[in-house]
């Protein structure tokens, strides 16, 4: 493997392309190819980034030999058949968050990066933002005491904006899935795996959540309450709680952010950002150490954490009463 780290984009919306763009602040991670159903729609994206390769085809894209590493930014529903084929082709893959639409196609999609010995990550690109790596570092040292609540919303207006993925069962629409994703990984990190979970829901007139609250008990006695919805704008911020103080992360908690610490003795400590960029490119600059390591798993995101997350997921659906073809 050269010092370059070429990427194959397996997509072409909106969030390939953001990703592709975060990836030019660096040097030495490199947009080498484009797949697409159409060689239209990949010459087109192609066109933005010198040196691109556009292929008519996703077998095409993940059969290329100069390529280092598939990102898979299709809608979620494709995530465990491009995932797949990727892994079978012996190429690793970053694949979007929602890693899957349930936790038996995350188990599909690990169960292949274990066979194929191939390295697998979910593009929760959160969990490796500088912000979130000085959580970590906060949370370890204890200055905080023992957690008591995290409470976190993601909230975006999109309902009303024509966007399909969003609203139609057949692709896994509903705010849970694309925006809940982010207060639910959040809560994870910081308490793990919940004891009980309640979780309510305001349903579209096509049955994809609208909003959906969740509140999450832990052994310890802490509770996380998630909110998501993707009728309205909402502050989209964090809070770590603790008997000796808190830790607030400001708007919007999973992109680079400015947080405080505020202690029961009054002190403060602020943690401004100056991050420049949207923020995708850390998980890459993650992924590409883990590849060249020979590793299959991030220490930060593990697959046993990824299942984790899903069946979190797949039990707040039943709560809801969120259901997909695929299911």
């Amino acid at each position: 493997m050269s010092q370059e780290f070429k990427w194959g984009i397996l997509g072409t919306g909106g969030i390939a392309r953001a990703f592709a763009r975060d990836l030019t602040f660096l040097n030495n991670h490199i947009v080498a190819a484009v797949g697409s159903r159409s060689t239209e729609s990949a010459q087109e994206f192609a066109f933005e980034f010198p040196g691109c390769t556009a292929h008519g085809s996703y077998e095409e894209l993940v059969a290329n030999p100069d390529i280092d590493a598939i990102y898979v930014a299709t809608p979620h529903p494709m995530h465990v058949a491009h995932t797949i084929l990727a892994l079978n082709a012996g190429k690793p893959v970053l694949c979007e968050k929602p890693f899957s639409v349930n936790a038996r196609e995350a188990r599909q999609m690990v169960d292949a990066s274990i066979e194929n010995n191939v390295a697998l990550l979910e593009a929760m690109w959160m969990r490796f933002l500088p912000h979130i790596h000085q959580v970590r570092k906060i949370l370890a040292s204890g200055i905080l005491g023992e957690i008591i609540s995290v409470t976190a919303d993601h909230g975006q207006r999109l309902a009303d904006q024509g966007i399909v993925r969003l609203v139609e069962p057949s692709l896994a629409g509903g705010a849970l899935l694309d925006l809940g994703i982010y207060p639910v990984s959040f809560a994870h990190m910081v308490l793990g795996v919940p004891e009980s979970v309640h979780a309510t829901a305001v349903m579209t007139d096509k049955g994809v959540d609208a909003s959906t609250s969740m509140l999450f008990s832990y052994a310890s006695g802490a509770q996380a309450i998630l909110t998501t919805t993707m009728i309205a704008q909402t502050p989209c911020r964090a809070v770590i709680s603790g008997i000796n103080g808190w830790l607030e992360i400001d708007r919007t908690f999973y992109n680079p952010a400015a947080m405080r610490v505020h202690l029961y003795d009054g002190t403060i400590t602020e943690y401004p950002s100056d991050y420049q960029g949207h923020g995708l490119r850390e998980q890459a600059i993650e992924f590409a150490n883990i590849v060249r390591a020979g590793k299959f798993e991030s220490e930060h995101l593990t697959h046993k954490n990824t299942l984790e997350i899903m069946e979190l997921m797949d039990l707040i659906r039943n709560k809801i009463g969120l259901k997909y073809p695929s299911d």
